[in-house]
């Protein structure tokens, strides 16, 4: 205390004066505590806001991976057959192209075939060249060769879903025997592959179960719960029997039918399960 304030020490003025002072000194203080927890408080908030979706590396866990098959059988098979004509106008060839394959739907609609079973996946049109040479002259000048249209080719190609197995064979003589040249499949698949996928999916994890059940007990702790999951695998693809029918109405003799193999498909599983452990 400066001589100043001695001297006024024990008057009222002098104790307001002293009480005033103390209470500034003692906010001062507050204030750098209040500050210095609100800095603390900030950083504790930045660092959670770091972590917002992102997943706690689990501590305690193991991990196992498993396997599940299922067979399915096909019972949808298609074919694809393709007309190609060739005239010296497009009309002519779409006209000798569109007999053709109306002919041939017609008779895969009266075989059985449903009109939603049955859709074009392409149409062209397309010229034909040929290429002339050109006659050279007495002195000896060749003029370039050049190419000249001499028709149009019109191909249409159509695929026709089969869902009786059993008239595969009988709808390929069909086909043929309407001037069709070109025929490929059948190419077998499963209409709902969702059923095999869950089959194949359920023996998958219990696969992994039981690993982890065995692993467990040989490490001597207890599953808890499931942390992660995830899977990979394959659904039932089509098997294709690539065929070519050439000139089959051309023939005198009856056309034979075909033997047609329907055979199966395997769906696999594979997943891989994490779990907590305690």
């Amino acid at each position: 205390m400066n001589p100043e304030e001695k001297k006024c020490c024990g008057t009222d003025n002098c104790n307001r004066g002293c009480h005033s002072k103390h209470s500034h000194k003692v906010l001062k203080v507050v204030g750098v505590l209040l500050a210095i927890y609100l800095a603390v408080l900030s950083v504790k908030q930045l660092k959670s806001i770091a972590y917002v979706g992102i997943n706690p590396q689990q501590s305690h866990t193991i991990s196992v991976d498993g396997t599940g098959d299922a067979v399915a059988i096909p019972d949808i098979a298609t074919l694809s057959f393709s007309v190609t004509e060739t005239a010296k106008t497009v009309a002519d060839a779409q006209a000798q192209a569109t007999k053709k394959v109306n002919a041939t739907i017609s008779a895969l609609k009266s075989s059985g075939i449903a009109e939603k079973d049955i859709q074009t996946t392409s149409y062209n049109i397309n010229p034909h060249y040929e290429y002339q040479n050109s006659v050279c002259s007495s002195n000896g000048i060749c003029p370039p060769s050049k190419s000249i249209v001499t028709g149009y080719d019109v191909s249409q190609s159509t695929d026709v879903k089969a869902r009786d197995l059993k008239k595969v064979g009988d709808l390929l003589t069909l086909i043929g025997s309407n001037g069709v040249q070109n025929v490929s499949g059948p190419s077998f698949s499963v209409d709902n592959p969702d059923v095999t996928q869950v089959e194949a999916r359920a023996k998958a994890i219990n696969n992994a179960k039981t690993k982890a059940e065995v692993l467990a007990k040989a490490l001597g702790v207890h599953i808890v719960r499931v942390v992660s999951f995830s899977e990979t695998g394959n659904t039932p693809y089509p098997v294709r029997y690539d065929m070519m029918m050439a000139g089959a109405a051309s023939t005198k003799s009856a056309p034979v039918t075909p033997e047609i193999s329907v055979g199966q498909q395997k769906v696999t599983s594979n997943v891989s399960i994490t779990y907590e452990i305690e």
